[in-house]
């Protein structure tokens, strides 16, 4: 389900991206590529016949490897992000059109807080060893979702003042600074948990 989302979230947000010149509604749209093609790994690791090696907890090693995977996609996008921001913030923003930044991202956070509400359902505690791969893609569809919120509030500002333009990359910018401290977070821990077995 969470994959589907994501799919179609993609053309969605790259379309408005390109035409309303916004840098952070085209790296929702890459994230939420790169999330389709996270989410396949994950569910690919989870299918991993038994005679694959497992994990002291019992789930099976390729988990751990898919949410390594999914972790340095994510911190290497939001690099990539973090990188055009600064560059639109040294050299100046183009005109940024608030109104399909606002709706286009209102929707994507309404349907990644879904798929956020989906993934936390199919997750158990961690006490109880929950499944890596799916902690991570929880981790990014949480925070895809705090990103388009965040992108949305840009866009509303945007459209009222017609012209605070700056906004647009200086949302995406910490909106990569949060999500790769998550990242790096995360492929620590994963990288704990595969040392350990």
């Amino acid at each position: 389900m969470v994959l589907l989302l994501n799919l179609v979230l993609v053309a969605g947000l790259v379309a408005v991206g390109l035409t309303a010149h916004s840098l952070a509604v085209l790296a929702e749209g890459g994230d939420c590529l790169l999330d389709a093609a996270g989410v396949i790994v994950a569910l690919l690791a989870i299918r991993v016949p038994a005679r694959f090696p497992r994990r002291p907890d019992g789930h099976p090693a390729a988990t751990g490897i898919a949410a390594l995977v999914n972790g340095g996609w994510l911190l290497l996008l939001e690099l990539i992000v973090a990188g055009a921001a600064v560059s639109r913030l040294v050299s100046g923003t183009p005109g940024v059109e608030g109104l399909p930044m606002l709706v286009a991202s209102g929707i994507a956070a309404l349907v990644m807080t879904a798929g956020a509400l989906v993934l936390h359902g199919d997750a158990s505690d961690e006490s109880e060893g929950r499944d890596l791969s799916v902690a991570a893609v929880l981790l990014d569809t949480a925070a895809d979702a705090a990103a388009a919120a965040g992108t949305a509030a840009a866009g509303g500002v945007i459209l009222a003042t017609g012209g605070w333009n700056w906004l647009d990359p200086a949302v995406a910018l910490a909106i990569a600074v949060v999500v790769a401290s998550q990242a790096l977070v995360l492929i620590r821990k994963v990288a704990g948990r595969l040392r350990a077995t």
